[in-house]
């Protein structure tokens, strides 16, 4: 079959691989219909090459038609329609039972400490095969393919895999009351949807802070305040500040991670770290890694006191200095986490009407060819030609 794999920074090549095969009686092989091309994806493009190997297959954001099923899987048929979550999760364990499928302790990946094992997504999760590929090994074929209708077009539902999950959980967790007020940190992929998300669950004010004029456009089309760093500067904390009775918002979403703008003495150690050899780099992200942290202190200095954080951007760093001082005195809540996509989606699927009220039909900005990833990889890294959302079609 043919696969995108990782070959080093900014590396990755359209090759030809081994089919997967049925491993345990409960996995499903998947016929890749569409796979997104993921903002977390961009980390492994750039920043956390130590932890992969020449080969690996990227991708966690796909859906397709089951293909064949292990002797043990009741749960899905051959032809049926299926979205697979980013998580590696089993669905039976103690972790997933409280709906923390990021945390299951079935995939667990214990030689690095971490939580569930992620479909394309390094050793420090699990080197699981990704799905930016003609076909995908699926374990847990009874708890974890999401089954979809027939009839609507795959960017109906695709977005079940990791963007509408991660964007409610976000919003969940900002704990917006009915009426108040919200940041969103990157409009990007997550950013956008969760401005949207944020708007249909009640929140009266939305405010998207970005630096791309496509993605700035594109939210306030939505109804989103939108305010563009770039014109604002410094200044920006005063303007949200404004624009929320002096107070700041009761939110804010931070939807940017590690590699925000703006920190460019972090930016050169990420830099720098990725010139090591692999084992040294590895070993100094896991223990002295620091992250770009401007977004994440601009949500600590912007949102008001006693109100609430919600990262859903990646951090990886394990030395980032946070003001603690401040986050105690204002009596922030901080809430983070990979989202548990199992968790939100008996809640999102009614949404995923011909109504269509968080515009998933018309989300993706490129539908391309899998053999066009590479380039589609340096593209979305650059901000070019508009994109915020790109789907492979293998």
């Amino acid at each position: 079959m043919k696969a995108l794999t990782w070959h080093g920074r900014r590396d990755v090549r359209v090759e030809t691989v081994p089919d997967p095969e049925i491993e345990e009686p409960t996995d499903v092989i998947v016929q890749i219909t569409s796979s997104g091309l993921c903002g977390s994806d961009l980390h492994l493009y750039e920043v956390l090459g130590p932890f992969l190997s020449q080969g690996d297959i990227l991708g966690h954001e796909p859906m397709g038609i089951v293909r064949e099923v292990g002797g043990q899987v009741t749960g899905v048929k051959p032809g049926d329609r299926v979205v697979v979550p980013f998580n590696v999760s089993c669905g039976t364990c103690f972790m997933c039972a409280q709906g923390l499928q990021s945390q299951c302790e079935t995939t667990q990946v214990h030689e690095y400490g971490t939580g569930a094992s992620l479909f394309g997504y390094t050793r420090l999760y699990g080197q699981i095969p990704g799905g930016q590929a003609e076909l995908l090994r699926v374990p847990f074929g009874n708890t974890l393919p999401i089954k979809v209708p027939e009839g609507p077009p795959d960017d109906r539902f695709v977005f079940l895999s990791d963007v509408l999950p991660t964007a409610w959980q976000a919003v969940e967790y900002a704990a917006v009351p009915q009426g108040g007020s919200v940041v969103v940190l990157g409009l990007g992929p997550i950013g956008d949807m969760c401005a949207r998300i944020a708007a249909h669950r009640g929140a009266g004010q939305v405010i998207g802070v970005d630096l791309v004029p496509e993605r700035l456009e594109r939210a306030a089309a939505r109804g989103t305040h939108v305010l563009n760093l770039a014109e604002h500067g410094k200044e920006l904390p005063d303007v949200i500040r404004e624009l929320t009775d002096g107070r700041g918002p009761d939110a804010v979403i931070d939807a940017v991670g590690m590699e925000a703008h703006g920190a460019p003495i972090a930016k050169l150690a990420q830099q720098a770290t990725s010139l090591l050899p692999d084992r040294l780099a590895a070993a100094m992200m896991q223990h002295v890694g620091v992250d770009r942290l401007d977004a994440l202190l601009l949500a600590i200095d912007v949102v008001r006191r006693g109100g609430t954080v919600s990262l859903s951007g990646v951090y990886g760093g394990m030395t980032d200095p946070l003001p603690l001082l401040t986050m105690f005195d204002k009596q922030i809540q901080l809430r983070m986490g990979q989202a548990n996509v199992r968790r939100w989606v008996e809640q999102i699927l009614p949404l995923l009407t011909d109504d269509d009220p968080l515009g998933v039909d018309s989300f993706a900005t490129h539908h391309l060819p899998l053999s066009e990833a590479p380039q589609a990889y340096e593209m979305f890294q650059k901000k070019q030609d508009g994109a915020v959302k790109v789907l492979f079609q293998p």
